[in-house]
């Protein structure tokens, strides 16, 4: 499977993938911070690169590291959503970030790490500003999540906040901020109120976007450093392929970050 920019050439015949190079946005001795791109798993894919082998073939080869390199996993990104992404560079930084990406404060706002993601679907979702609160299950024989009520066994609740940023007369560019962080929470929450994420087929999108991704992305996360202590925060800029949805070119500028 091609997932990348280009291909390798062995021999007179074979092609073998060439994965694309990563974007790091930052590293140090603890962290290695990722603009990761569409099409490639977090970790756990069948077959080809992930992130995670990605990521630690970097260090390995950036560093002269040899045999195995240790790349721990602190959060996902599912495989067609793009953006910042965190991941440990040492088992003590991994211990201490997990935990930011779990805690919860008396009113269930995540108060480690703080996410915002940028979601664009067609038509528009009113009121412009709000909150989302639903049950949500997996269906394994789907692979996806659904929609439920609070009664159905293994049922958990999701949550999430979101203002509007850009509009036109086909779609709507939303900043949503986590306050749960269930699987394929964003996709199925809008999904169920009849406005699916542009191409996210899954969720019942008919609407064409830059394959192998959809109009999710990781735009804004910060973190506690775990040995500094200190306040982080990267930002991922929007892929090019989201010029084409016609949002004003700016909109996101001087965004108050505070709903």
């Amino acid at each position: 499977m091609f997932t990348g920019l280009g291909w390798n050439i062995v021999g007179s015949f074979d092609l073998i993938p060439k994965p694309a190079p990563l974007s790091v946005l930052y590293e140090d001795n603890h962290l290695l911070v990722i603009d990761k791109p569409a099409g490639i798993a977090t970790m756990g894919a069948e077959s080809g690169p992930t992130l995670h082998s990605m990521a630690a073939d970097y260090i390995r080869r950036k560093y002269n590291k040899p045999g195995k390199v240790f790349v721990g996993i602190v959060s996902r990104l599912d495989t067609v959503t793009t953006g910042v992404i965190v991941m440990a560079r040492t088992s003590k930084a991994a211990s201490r970030l997990t935990p930011q990406f779990a805690a919860k404060d008396s009113k269930g706002k995540t108060v480690g790490a703080d996410k915002i993601y940028l979601a664009a679907i067609p038509g528009h979702l009113e009121p412009e500003t709000g909150s989302l609160t639903d049950w949500v299950y997996k269906d394994d024989d789907a692979r996806r999540m659904r929609i439920t009520n609070a009664n159905r066994d293994q049922a958990k609740q999701a949550q999430l906040r979101y203002v509007t940023v850009a509009k036109n007369d086909q779609a709507t560019l939303l900043a949503i901020r986590l306050i749960s962080g269930r699987k394929h929470q964003i996709r199925v929450q809008l999904a169920d109120r009849g406005l699916p994420i542009f191409g996210d087929r899954k969720y019942g999108s008919k609407e064409g976007f830059a394959s192998p991704g959809i109009a999710l992305h990781s735009w804004k996360l910060s973190i506690s450093h775990p040995t500094l202590k200190d306040r982080r925060r990267w930002t991922a800029e929007l892929p090019r392929s989201w010029k084409a949805l016609g949002f004003p070119a700016g909109c996101l500028s001087g965004f108050d970050e505070q709903f």
